[in-house]
């Protein structure tokens, strides 16, 4: 019964331990804990995102699937209603003593010229950014900082997936404990030596996890014994799991807005920024139409430059804020989840594994020797409480 119990509970806490703490606690360098998944949350989202994510979409397929057209029409609808709080907003700060003293009628055209120009400009720009957005965004460093930086999301992904699998390492410890225990209690029982208890505790500890941890990723493909058709449990469950592993990254992950936000302000944001610029130039000076050599002598050359760069700039502000709607996450990201599903479902036995493995291979023996010693400690306990 103290083997059961001492495999139940060193297998127990290798998960706890696997996980959390989040972050350090203790004193550093030798005294204290972080969880091995937040200790290496750099490390193991960038195997999630070559593991998987990368195998199963490419950002542009993810950005097709999202739709341009949609995305663009989104925009519109969002930026129409305000377009001309917009355009005062700009002129207001930048020119407002020429803004203010503009008769209402040519303030009108301004304001009718936007309205016009807008969704052309937006659907060309949609257009431009689908068909670059490979050159646009690093899909790996930003779901990297994403998950380094919210260390509970990662953990997530790994509990959500492997919840059963975690739930059989923990429950075996039980089992595999209770049989170890009847052959240490017929060693005691003939042998009652000093050390037999500690060092069965130790053995205990060690075997229940590395056990638990071969069952569930091995054998790797099916395996027929007899009428039995045994695999690892982990990779029988794969249709579940990639239900798990997909709707977390399409929903929390790979979301429109987040998107937007690595091309916005990721390692390539000068190029998006600037295709932005590109598109929107046209349109300022369309807007400024036959009055434009006018403009830029109430304004100066530069300073109608200076314009056409503030209104980008005001253009990229309203793409960002556009794209943070939850609700219209949310229906994009269920449009893309059906696809990386499917696709996740056909991917072989060794490329599925590895989207859990990792979490344990990281200091794996670590945490067996962490049960092995545990288990030994509660072995020289019985010793000296009961014996």
């Amino acid at each position: 019964m103290v083997a059961a119990l001492i495999g139940w509970s060193t297998n127990w806490l290798a998960i706890k331990l696997t996980f959390y703490p989040l972050e350090f606690r203790g004193i550093r360098p030798l005294f204290g804990w972080q969880g091995i998944i937040p200790s290496k949350a750099e490390k193991m989202a960038m195997i999630s995102v070559d593991s998987t994510i990368s195998k199963i979409s490419t950002v542009q397929e993810v950005f097709q699937q999202i739709d341009p057209n949609i995305l663009a029409q989104h925009i519109v609808d969002s930026f129409l209603p305000r377009a001309e709080d917009y355009v005062d907003d700009i002129m207001l700060e930048e020119h407002a003593t020429l803004w203010e003293n503009l008769p209402a009628t040519m303030k009108e055209m301004v304001y009718a010229r936007v309205r016009k120009s807008a969704p052309r400009l937006i659907e060309r720009l949609m257009e431009d950014i689908g068909e670059q957005i490979e050159d646009l965004i690093d899909i790996k460093q930003m779901v990297t900082r994403q998950l380094v930086a919210d260390k509970q999301l990662l953990n997530r992904i790994f509990l959500e997936c492997g919840r059963q699998e975690f739930k059989f390492i923990v429950n075996s410890g039980l089992v595999f404990g209770f049989g170890f225990g009847l052959i240490q209690m017929a060693l005691w029982f003939f042998y009652p030596a000093p050390w037999v208890l500690p060092v069965c505790g130790f053995l205990v500890g060690w075997a229940t996890n590395w056990i638990a941890l071969n069952i569930i990723f091995r054998p790797l493909n099916p395996v027929n014994l007899g009428p039995l058709k045994v695999q690892g449990l982990f990779l029988k469950r794969q249709k579940e799991v990639a239900a798990s592993f997909c709707k977390i990254v399409t929903h929390e992950v790979l979301t429109v807005g987040r998107i937007v936000n690595g091309m916005l302000n990721g390692p390539y944001s000068a190029r998006t920024r600037a295709l932005v610029r590109k598109h929107v130039k046209p349109v300022v000076d369309e807007t400024a139409g036959i009055s434009k050599p006018l403009t830029q002598i109430a304004l100066g050359p530069k300073a109608f430059a200076d314009l056409k760069q503030k209104v980008g700039d005001k253009a990229i502000l309203i793409s960002a804020d556009t794209f943070n709607n939850p609700m219209f996450n949310k229906e994009r990201a269920a449009t893309v989840e059906a696809t990386m599903r499917e696709r996740m479902e056909a991917m072989s036995s060794a490329e599925f594994q590895n989207l859990l493995r990792p979490c344990f291979q990281e200091d794996e023996i670590k945490l067996i020797g962490i049960g092995g010693v545990l288990g030994a400690l509660a072995g020289f306990a019985q010793l000296v409480l009961v014996f």
